[in-house]
Parts: structure tokens; sequence; C-alpha cells
């Protein structure tokens, strides 16, 4: 179980008062005297805070991890008030905060972890009649006769290990004819055994619409996951995804949000509000087998708003690209987190880190920011593929999965379609507004010409686009690209925006921030 730090400042300590969860590392503080040198899981506040106290908490706490009691005053333009807001804290009633510390304290531990099983680990039960075809990293599918009673057609080899205190949420992509009923079955095997079992679970169809959670309150031990069927028809499994759970608090991060389109394919987000002061700065995680948000640190240090994208589709993400669907529900993301701060277009960055610069370019196309900020910036992906062939065989096999996905096929004709996607999106944009910057690889083995094809089409745009290159393949200096990236990102805030905001309080209310 994860240690969760928490400090309380208050006239008295709640801890004697109120039961505290397990695994729960309390400081009670009746002053900033004495207070732990280390980022902290949760904040309680039961009286008002010094100057002193809000600097300390905003530098060691997360956005949605503050809690204050019902009692506590906090007068408008005060310090605790600036922390509530700028924290997105919430209020409790003293049901709410005895509920919290006995209960829920334990879903705010720092860190994350989120995977998903490989299309290899998947194993057609004996007996199926019918055909099975395996499509790369996009799953498995069947078609045929599943029997008029339920059945096991398919389970995931490789139990997964599951502690006390710790409960996992799963989410089942899969596509199936209606003629096809599903039923998702989950079995806990004592821990050392593989036949005695704790618990058994099982879902249907309709509850698989949402998350499921598995939580063993009092047994350790692995889960084993089947997936059974009746009925006759195509199923496609695409992917079993497993994550440590927060109860509802969060996705990967406190405040983390899902949202998923009508194929089951899932985008996340996590939006600060931060000093609520311009920029937005969006930032588009890259390529990431272990699911979960990235760049998290890095962007809360600017200290203005932010916004992380992150997917998990295929292996390690799909470059942001899906169904029209899909694509809308990413832009809504972004303006959405505008409407609420009450910025415009002129006041966004978007920004990403290889496969993340897809993302930053192509939904820039729409959104039209003030800046795209790229580190080893991708744009054919379609070549990214075909490279794969000879210049950098066996390095990003998930670029050939990229491109049957999207574009059916994996010859010269599939190339030049998916490459044609982002270049008819990027030449219909209007650049006049935005500014480039960009961190490349000379010697790139992914996109070679992404820098050079961005300063040509942006030449005819009329757009203006910088740039540093560094010798060496895709993956070769990162530290150097990220070092590059973080130093423009500070100036771009710095000369743009922060020397117009100083002192100023731009945003909206709060009340749209808190929804």
């Amino acid at each position: 179980m994860n240690t969760i730090k928490v400090l309380q400042l208050g006239t008295a300590d709640l801890s004697r008062s109120m039961k505290i969860a397990d695994g729960v590392e309390w400081y009670y503080e009746p002053d900033l005297e004495e207070l732990p040198d280390r980022d902290l899981d949760a904040a309680i506040l039961s009286r008002e805070i010094s100057g002193g106290e809000y600097r300390y908490l905003i530098g060691h706490i997360r956005a949605y991890c503050l809690f204050v009691t019902e009692e506590l005053r906090m007068p408008k333009g005060s310090d605790t008030e600036a922390l509530y807001r700028r924290k997105v804290g919430r209020r409790l009633s003293g049901g709410e905060l005895e509920e919290l510390l006995s209960e829920g304290l334990p879903n705010y531990f720092s860190g994350s972890y989120g995977e998903k099983y490989r299309p290899e680990n998947v194993s057609v039960a004996q007996g199926f009649q019918g055909t099975v075809f395996w499509d790369g990293s996009q799953g498995v599918e069947l078609n045929g006769e599943y029997g008029s009673e339920w059945g096991q057609i398919v389970y995931w080899r490789y139990n997964i290990p599951m502690t006390v205190g710790q409960p996992i949420d799963f989410w089942l992509e899969y596509e199936k004819d209606p003629t096809v009923e599903l039923m998702l079955k989950f079995t806990q095997f004592v821990y050392g055994s593989v036949a005695d079992f704790h618990n058994e679970w099982i879902f249907s169809e309709k509850e698989m619409d949402d998350i499921i959670r598995i939580d063993p309150i009092t047994n350790p031990g692995s889960v084993f996951v089947s997936l059974h069927a009746r009925g006759k028809g195509r199923l496609k499994i695409t992917a079993l995804h497993d994550r440590f759970s927060r109860r509802g608090c969060g996705c990967f991060l406190p405040g983390g949000k899902r949202t998923v389109a009508s194929d089951r394919e899932e985008i996340f987000h996590y939006f600060d509000p931060g000093n609520r002061k311009p920029p937005l700065c969006v930032y588009f995680s890259g390529y990431k087998t272990q699911e979960g948000f990235e760049g998290y640190y890095m962007m809360r240090r600017f200290e203005h708003p932010f916004l992380l994208l992150s997917e998990a589709r295929l292996e390690g993400g799909a470059f942001y690209m899906g169904s029209e669907e899909y694509e809308d529900l990413v832009t809504d993301i972004i303006e959405d987190c505008l409407r609420k701060l009450g910025f415009g277009s002129s006041q966004l960055i978007l920004s990403g880190l290889s496969m993340g610069t897809y993302g930053a370019l192509y939904y820039g196309c729409r959104l039209k920011p003030h800046t795209i900020l790229l580190g080893k910036p991708l744009t054919n992906i379609g070549t990214v593929a075909a490279n794969e062939r000879i210049n950098r065989s066996g390095g990003f096999p998930t670029s050939l999965d990229v491109l049957k996905k999207f574009s059916g096929g994996l010859d010269e004709k599939a190339v030049r379609m998916l490459n044609r996607r982002f270049w008819d999106a990027f030449d219909r944009a209007d650049w006049s507004r935005t500014r480039f910057a960009a961190a490349y690889m000379i010697e790139d083995d992914y996109d070679r010409c992404a820098y050079e094809m961005l300063q040509s089409h942006l030449k005819d745009a009329g757009a203006r686009i910088y740039g540093k290159g560094l010798h060496g393949r895709h993956n070769d200096d990162t530290h150097g690209i990220v070092g590059w990236f973080v130093s423009q990102y500070r100036k771009i805030i710095e000369r743009d925006f922060d020397r117009y905001y100083v002192g100023s309080d731009s945003g909206r209310d709060m009340e749209d921030i808190l929804e």
C-alpha cells in the first residue's frame, strides 16, 4: 500500500478526534515552524493561512488535493481564498470530512500506473468454431458461432497481481455484431495457488459501458480475466486495459479525466488552472507503453494554466488521430479549458515531444494558437512507417499499426494517404497569427524531412518558424531536445505573456473552473 502524506494546518489536531485511514503519514502543524520539505499528497485547512504558508503549499501540493473545513472563513482576496481557487479546493461538511479522513485519503496516492495486455497475450478458447485473424497491435478478430449458452471465448495469459487497498480499474476495447453477447469474468486466486480462489466477479455488457473496478478489500491474490460470449457473428477484441484506481477521484492523477468515443476509444485529460493568467499551455504526451500523463512536473513549474492530453491506443498511442467524433472530442476538451479561463486562441500554446508534436500540429490546424512548440517534430507518419523497413528496422513497429489503422494498408498508396491526411489539413489552416518553434534531429530516422517541410509549407502561408537542429537520430539526444524545449517555453511565456499580465487577474471567476 502507498504511504499517503497529508498535512493539516489548524488550531486542533483532527487526528485526535477522527479516525485516519491506514497508510496515512499525518503532519499536524498549528503554525509553519516545522513542515516537511517534500511534496504532499493532500492538505487540509481548518484555519486561515499566511503568505509564507501560501507559498509553501503552492509548491508542495497538487491541484484537486486541497480540502477545507466547512467553518473556515476565506475572505475575498486573502491568501486562503487564492490558494483554494488555484488548487481547485473542496469545502467539506463534517460528515464528508470524516469520510475523507477514514476512507478517502488513500485515493490521493502519488504516482500512477496503467498498462494493457499485448494482443499476443490473448488466447482463444479451445473448441471455437470459426475464423481467427490477428491484426498486429489492433487486436484479434473472431467470426463464427459462440453457442446459445455462455462459454469462454478468449482469456488473457499472465494474471494481474492485486493487493489489499489498491483497487484496479479495467476497460475493454472491442467491436462486435449485435448478434454477439458478451460477459467479462474475473477470478481472484489465493496467493500462491493455481486452484483455490477468493472471489469471482462477472460483468454484463451493460456494466462494461463504464469502467469496471475490482477492489480486493480483504485478500491479496492474482486475478485471471476471461471473456465469455454467446450468439454468432464478428467480434474484435482490441485491448484490455488495467489501471490503478482512485475510486472516482481521477484518472492517473487526482482530477484527471477520461472521455470516450462511441467506438470505446479513450482520450485522457488533466487541467490545472495554475495562476489563471495567460497562456493556457497544452502538452500532448508522447509515445508511452505505460499508460498515464507525461510532463506534469515540467508544466507545473511554469505556474500558468496547463492541460495534459494522453491516449493509450495501439501500443503507446496512435498520434491523436481518430474518427471525426474522436477528433472533435479532443478539440472540445481544449476549447472548454479556454472557455473556463476566459482565454482566446491568441492565449494558447500547443506543445509536444515526438508523437506529441503530431497532436500539437494536427489540432493547431483547428485552433489557431499563439505558438506551437515542438521537440523532434513528426508530420509524415506514413513515411515514419515506411522507414521501418530499411532505415529503422524494428525500431518503431507501432508505426506500421498506425499506418494500417488509418490507411487500411501498408503499401506506398497507404503511405501517401496518411501523409496527405496531415498536409491537407495543415495547408487549409490559417497560420497568420501562429508562431512555430521546433528542435529537431538532423539525421532523424523517423521523419527526416519534417522540419524542412514545415519551413516550406509555412513560407507559402506567410508564417514564421524558428528552430534548432541537433545531430543524431530520433532518439539520440532527448536530453538536449528537452532542455531546449523547456528554455523556449519559459522565453515565450515571459516575453509574450508575463510582462503584460504581471499583477493582473485576467481569468474568469473560478465558479466555472470548479465545475
